[in-house]
């Protein structure tokens, strides 16, 4: 299968990022988010921006950003039907997800690959009301923020998806995007979020129990053990906080065991303090310095 135009729907910090990553590969990107009450393009704009401003770059070189088209899912979805392969990185919850595929399944290339980038969601719950033709060419494509510089790229395939879809998708990954691939099976939290969320937690826990700061936990947990040097809570922000709740309520919804995040986390998602995208969560940018939450207290 030959993939020439990429369709992204989504244009938050993930959706952005995978927009972003495509066109530095070269290839025509379509991107769109949902309409704007005055400017109808103005998130998928500003998904644009934000990825044209992010510090390290998500462009290879900023004139790769002319290669991407923004739009909004009211006027524009159709244009989608020129795509090879249509990513979804809309917002981490299934009814949503369910009714645009649903959506997609009436206007799409025939021969179009559709994947989601759920982060925890499972895959065939998606397109269990879609028809068979449309089931074998989709799967999850499970990208990890930000999609430029994170090597891991997980494929999850449904028992309907097609072989074919399956090592199209994984070529162009491995020698088009720059990808480390790993096939994952269609279960809660696929492998890395089922490890990376229990090792967050588990984290959290100690540092409770053990009355220790953020920082001391990130001093730890990063280049100290060989991990990057992001590593637990500024990769929490990272990723955002949102989605993590999202995805640790996913995972305790689905196994039955203990992903509950803590009072204190919820609240920095009631808050808006969702992390790097929102200006504040777990650490916060003040001038040049770098300010740590106090979870206590809930003050920096």
């Amino acid at each position: 299968m030959r993939i020439g135009k990429i369709g992204v729907i989504g244009a938050g910090a993930m959706g952005s990022g995978i927009a972003a990553l495509a066109a530095s590969a070269g290839f025509p990107v379509t991107l769109l988010d949902v309409p704007g009450d005055g400017d109808r393009d103005a998130a998928a704009r500003l998904g644009l921006q934000r990825a044209l401003k992010a510090k390290p770059p998500q462009f290879m070189t900023p004139d790769r950003a002319s290669l991407i088209t923004i739009g909004n899912t009211a006027d524009d979805l159709e244009s989608l039907g020129e795509c090879d392969w249509i990513i979804e990185a809309i917002i981490e919850q299934s009814a949503p997800k369910r009714q645009l595929l649903e959506q997609l399944e009436r206007i799409v290339n025939p021969n179009a690959i559709v994947s989601t980038n759920t982060s925890a969601i499972p895959i065939r719950s998606l397109v269990e009301s879609r028809s068979d033709a449309f089931r074998r060419r989709f799967l999850g494509t499970h990208f990890f923020n930000p999609p430029r510089y994170l090597h891991l790229l997980e494929i999850i395939p449904t028992e309907r998806t097609a072989p074919d879809v399956v090592s199209s998708i994984r070529a162009f990954g491995e020698r088009l995007l720059g990808k480390g691939i790993v096939v994952a099976r269609d279960v809660p939290g696929f492998i890395a979020n089922r490890l990376g969320i229990h090792g967050f937690l588990r984290a959290i826990r100690f540092m409770q129990e053990l009355e220790l700061t953020i920082d001391e936990v990130d001093a730890l947990t990063g280049p100290l053990i060989g991990r990057p040097k992001s590593a637990t809570f500024r990769t929490g922000d990272i990723s955002g906080i949102d989605v993590l709740g999202h995805v640790a309520s996913g995972l305790s919804a689905t196994t039955g065991e203990d992903f509950v995040l803590p009072d204190w986390v919820r609240k920095l998602v009631a808050e808006n303090r969702l992390g790097e995208k929102s200006g504040a969560g777990f650490y916060r940018k003040v001038g040049k310095d770098i300010e740590t939450l106090n979870w206590k207290t809930g003050e920096y």
